[in-house]
Formats: structure tokens, C-alpha cells, sequence
């Protein structure tokens, strides 16, 4: 790890707020939003997350409903790609493909216009948070099904305690899984 990488893992974290019990009684959650406010930390993010891309060889970024359009739409500006919005089920108009996916307690359903994603495009995909994987894993399902490659997955923070990483994997065939932070 360089020593400008450290930095900015450094810069990023003073910039997380942890609230506690929040949402609910028990839960310590990492506010971003202190993060996002301050310029020189929001550019450090989108900077270190354009330099995953172009390592990847990344012709396009699928960002993941709702943070992940926060942190992919400028990374795709720096990075000169394409910017692909995947988002909750019945959200777009026209043709999409959609993939279900296992929650907690139940299922949801995600969405990609079917046009936007092709054979030959090597597909980044970013979020704010890896918790237990099953939105990144329906969206790497989405992506295949549209024909176009993973050229990996990119988080600016994983929460090391929940079981996100070991979902991904299998499915991830290879591909990269960066987390900027792991907490």
C-alpha cells in the first residue's frame, strides 16, 4: 500500500460520522454525508475510485441505488466513462432487465436498461457500502446477463463484520472487490 493511499484512507475516515442507534436502538451507523460536504475528501474518493477503474480497464460504472449514484455519476466524469444507474425494480422506463435477490427478511428486485450494457463492455461496479452483498451480487447478475464482463466491484466501505465479501466472491469469478475503508 502506497503512502498516498494511506492518506487518503486516513482523510476518508475522519470524514465518516458514526451515529449511534441509528436507525434503531443497537446500531452504529457511518453517516458519509460529513464526507461528501468537504471537497478535498470527496475528491481524494472519487479520484482513488477513477484509479480502480482505469486499473481495471473499466469501459463503463454501474452505480447502485441510491449512494452508489452519489459516488459512481463523478467518478465515471473523471474516470471518462459511461455512468449506468441500476435501480430498484419498476424506476426506469423502457426495456430493463431485472434480477431478484435474497434479503435479510425477504427479496427485492433490481433494474438496468437493457440497452445500456453490451458485449465488450467491462463494467465497474460502485457503492457506498458492502454490508451482506446481495444488491452488488444481483447487479454482477445483470451485468452478465446483458453479455458485458465484471470488471470488479468497488466500495469506499465494507462492514468486515457482516458477510458481504464471502457472497460476493463466488460470484465475482476472479474480478476485484476493493474496499477503500473496512471497518
Amino acid at each position: 500500500m502506497t503512502a498516498e493511499y494511506g492518506n487518503t484512507t486516513e482523510l476518508l475516515l475522519s470524514r465518516i460520522r458514526d451515529v449511534p442507534d441509528y436507525p434503531k436502538p443497537g446500531v452504529l451507523f457511518k453517516d458519509i454525508t460529513p464526507l461528501l460536504a468537504d471537497p478535498e475528501a470527496f475528491t481524494a474518493l472519487t479520484d482513488a475510485l477513477a484509479g480502480l477503474c482505469a486499473a481495471q480497464g473499466a469501459t463503463k460504472i454501474v452505480g447502485l441505488e441510491a449512494r452508489g449514484f452519489i459516488l459512481a455519476a463523478p467518478v465515471a466524469v473523471r474516470a471518462g466513462l459511461g455512468f449506468i444507474p441500476v435501480r430498484k425494480a419498476g424506476k426506469l422506463p423502457g426495456a430493463t432487465l431485472r434480477q431478484a435477490y435474497e434479503l435479510e427478511y425477504g427479496t427485492a428486485e433490481i433494474e438496468v436498461h437493457a440497452e445500456d450494457l453490451a458485449p465488450g463492455d467491462r463494467v465497474m461496479v460502485i457503492d457506498d457500502v458492502l454490508a451482506t452483498g446481495g444488491t452488488a451480487e444481483a447487479s454482477i447478475e445483470l451485468i452478465r446477463r446483458a453479455g458485458a464482463e465484471v470488471a470488479g466491484v468497488a466500495v469506499l466501505m465494507e462492514l468486515g463484520f457482516l458477510p458481504g465479501r464471502a457472497r460476493l466472491e463466488p460470484a465475482l469469478s476472479g474480478a476485484p472487490l476493493t474496499a477503500l475503508i473496512t471497518v
